[in-house]
């Protein structure tokens, strides 16, 4: 049995994709030229209800940068991000002493805004369940226990009952991942360990998941097939039924195929048509499946 929640009865569930600046979404996802003002987070925030902020990881927001997040995102009731944590904290893993008072000021207009839905606490393969890892890893949580909190690891060792138990009573989410599987990587799972689900949907590139030599866009350049966001549905659906919220994140986003897939999942998961960019069904014709369409003509996927 992988939930360590009690069943609640109306689920929540926010799909979008990690980050939404990236200049080869332009003129895939966003309109080129763009019209005059436009705002691509007020453009994602029309097609999805969260959006994780991968920028977080590079360094902590400014309070003004946050503000804005905030006010472009208003006309969705229902949006929520995700952020982050910075990389000083996970992958260096030492953090600097005004790292956590600027991260903090940095999401404070999200949390305030009541915009913020989960802080991301991501960490490499490289880090293993051993005694100086967990004394880390519990320190952290102390230290940002404010916020709803999620992990993701990314090697085996930790997927143990012990540790899930323990998540458990620290309140602290376990991301549910897909992503390329080596040696001692996380498997697909419904595990659902706090009043916040998550999934993270990496892409299947195996080529260049390790490669030193490939960049970002080609690491998470891989687009998925209906059939092989299916199993994903099934595990969403699983862990929205024992979490109060959940969020699934796609962050495959080299030429917007995380958007593509994000896409996919809320027609799969609603079971009828969506609202699709036009210059995005453009380069992915087959979206024309579960999109809306003028005068009725709706063709969901089976």
């Amino acid at each position: 049995m992988e939930s360590r929640r009690t069943r609640l009865s109306t689920p929540v569930i926010r799909i979008g994709p990690a980050g939404w600046k990236y200049k080869d979404w332009e003129g895939v996802v966003y309109p080129q030229p763009a019209p005059r003002g436009f705002d691509p987070l007020a453009y994602i925030a029309e097609y999805f209800t969260t959006v994780e902020i991968n920028s977080s990881y590079y360094g902590p927001p400014q309070p003004a940068t946050a503000r804005k997040w905030v006010n472009s995102v208003s006309h969705n009731r229902d949006f929520r991000f995700t952020a982050k944590l910075y990389h000083s904290f996970t992958h260096e893993r030492k953090p600097e002493p005004t790292d956590e008072r600027d991260y903090k000021a940095g999401i404070a207009p999200i949390a305030e805004a009541d915009r913020l839905g989960a802080i991301l606490i991501q960490f490499p393969w490289s880090f293993k369940n051993d005694r100086e890892s967990r004394e880390y890893l519990w320190g952290l949580q102390k230290r940002f226990q404010e916020y709803p909190l999620v992990v993701e690891i990314r090697h085996a060792s930790w997927i143990t009952e012990e540790i899930l138990d323990t998540f458990a009573a620290l309140g602290l989410g376990l991301c549910n991942i897909d992503q390329p599987l080596f040696h001692r990587s996380v498997k697909p799972a419904a595990h659902t360990t706090s009043a916040v689900g998550y999934v993270r949907l990496h892409g299947r590139n195996y080529q260049n998941w390790f490669s030193p030599k490939a960049d970002v866009r080609a690491r998470y350049d891989y687009l998925y097939r209906p059939e092989e966001l299916e199993p994903w549905v099934a595990r969403i659906k699983k862990i929205a039924e024992d979490a109060q919220e959940t969020y699934a994140v796609t962050n495959n986003h080299n030429l917007g195929k995380a958007t593509v897939n994000a896409l996919e999942l809320e027609a799969f998961l609603g079971g009828g048509p969506v609202r699709v960019p036009p210059v995005l069904m453009e380069h992915y014709p087959n979206l024309q499946g579960i999109a809306e369409h003028a005068g009725g003509d709706h063709r969901t996927h089976g």
